[in-house]
């Protein structure tokens, strides 16, 4: 990794010094050198640019934004590069908010809507080009020969349909602001700053909670989105059942890293840390350590999700036996979870209470415990009474599913989990057993044993679509489904 060529001393942005490496190579920029790197450079400003495919819908985000909250300045940044390591930057990911309502992705800039008679001007503030004048485009570390070119603000207008302006601008503009405001905090403390002696917790968090909730509802740009997610996840699914034998020969790792290819190939990202769960592993919920052993014999639980370029993810699990075929005893745990994630996508569908599906998929699993002698002599309904099936069934049955993996997660309880389904939202159906290592209270044979089966659900007018119907589930299925991967 290059070390910037920053000078002895730094010379002035259009508002922060050019920052210096410690122990950089050269001593200074001499002033012939600074002269000859302004000048010399073609034109590369774009003009006639489209509109991105989604500033219809973003348009319609800020327009319901700005009905519900009239007459007040409302300010949503994207946030800042964070530090990884020294000078070391993790890759920077728009906040959700930002990008829901903007269509951007872009560090530091921040989507302002000033009140304007019975609504909202919104103005997107953004980082210009580098200047070229002062040198910050090849001496400053976020320079533009050093990190790529951004669009000018005249392209950002067009691609954005915001007016745009320069975003060092904006903190003394919100500092002398008057009037009440509304922030969405935890993304740029910059801003946060400016706002102190104007914003307030309570508005603030009332601000966060609509932006939440306008998301339980997809547009049908974000369907598509979804489903674009969701077909490129399939795919990285098969890529690591065609490796399995590589797995074997080194790590979960090489199932995280198989599956990430495809997530960067084909989108931005992962949506979350992958879980390459094997063997024992599959009964620790948020196992994204991935540096276990993959065994023929044992069972594989990969939860897993592409996130699209415009940040929407998908989010998948299948349980698969890494040999190919399920034991006697792997194929009963799984099949139990089979059959209740049907009886949970069964119960979705408009009208129905949110909670439906998940008791649809837990009376299933807490039956097949009862069955099983996993729970003294009590009978199913004292079971689900006193929720001793959580023992091993551990979590919810699902969740909403958006721009962030566990979307609308600042909703209110009145308007997620205790209200009705309604077409165009988005959930996961995701039961599961574990039956822990250490867990004297089920046979031996059972104990390491961990099964989970997720997909994501769009609730529609007439009922629900599976959005990653395209990987098998049932155990026979994933049974031909492995060997004709295989070869």
């Amino acid at each position: 990794m290059a070390e910037e060529l920053t000078p002895e001393t730094p010379e002035e942005t259009d508002e922060q010094p050019i920052k210096q490496r410690k122990n950089g190579l050269y001593p200074g920029v001499s002033d012939e050198l600074a002269e000859n790197m302004k000048t010399g450079w073609a034109d590369t400003e774009l003009t006639g640019l489209e509109p991105i495919a989604q500033a219809g819908h973003t348009a319609a985000r800020r327009a319901a934004l700005s009905a519900r909250f009239p007459g007040e300045r409302l300010v949503v940044p994207a946030g800042n590069l964070r530090t990884r390591s020294n000078d070391t930057e993790y890759a920077f990911r728009a906040s959700t908010e930002y990008a829901y309502l903007t269509g951007d992705q872009s560090e530091d800039g921040v989507l302002v809507l000033e009140p304007k008679g019975e609504g909202h001007r919104a103005t997107i503030y953004l980082l210009p080009r580098s200047n070229r004048e002062n040198g910050e485009f090849w001496l400053d570390g976020q320079g533009e020969l050093w990190v790529g070119r951004r669009h000018s603000l005249d392209e950002a207008e067009q691609l954005l349909g915001i007016p745009a302006k320069d975003v060092r601008e904006l903190a003394d503009a919100l500092r002398e602001a008057t009037g009440p405001v509304r922030a969405v905090r935890g993304h740029d403390a910059g801003i946060e700053a400016a706002l102190a002696d104007k914003a307030t917790a309570e508005r603030d968090e009332e601000l966060r909670v609509f932006l939440s909730e306008a998301r339980l509802v997809k547009d049908a740009f974000e369907v598509a989105e979804l489903r674009k997610a969701c077909e490129a996840t399939a795919r990285g699914f098969e890529d690591v059942v065609k490796v399995l034998d590589k797995a074997e020969a080194t790590s979960e790792r090489y199932i995280e890293g198989t599956f990430f290819l495809r997530a960067r190939v084909e989108g931005n990202d992962v949506g979350y840390g992958s879980i390459c769960a094997a063997g024992p592993h599959a009964t620790t919920l948020h196992w994204v350590r991935n540096d276990g052993a993959v065994r023929s014999g044992e069972l594989l639980l990969l939860d897993a999700g592409v996130e699209t370029t415009e940040l929407y993810t998908a989010d998948v699990t299948r349980t698969l036996p890494i040999n190919g075929t399920f034991s006697p005893l792997q194929k009963k745990i799984y099949d139990a979870v089979y059959e209740a994630q049907e009886a949970g996508i069964a119960a979705v569908k408009p009208g129905a209470d949110y909670r439906d599906f998940h008791d649809a998929a837990q009376r299933v699993l807490a039956e097949k415990l009862v069955e099983w002698g996993l729970c003294g002599d009590l009978d199913v309904e004292k079971v689900l009474e006193l929720g001793l099936q959580r023992r091993w069934t551990l979590h919810g049955t699902g969740h909403m599913l958006g721009m962030d993996v566990h979307d609308c997660a600042a909703a209110r309880t009145e308007s997620y989990v205790d209200a009705s389904l309604e077409p165009g939202m988005c959930l996961t159906v995701e039961p599961g057993l574990y039956f822990q290592a250490d867990d004297l209270t089920v046979p031996e044979e059972y104990r390491g044993i961990g099964v989970r089966i997720e997909d994501d659900i769009l609730v529609t007018e007439d009922g629900n679509v599976n959005l990653s119907a395209a990987l098998p589930r049932r155990s026979d299925e994933v049974e031909a489904w492995m060997a004709s991967l295989k070869g």
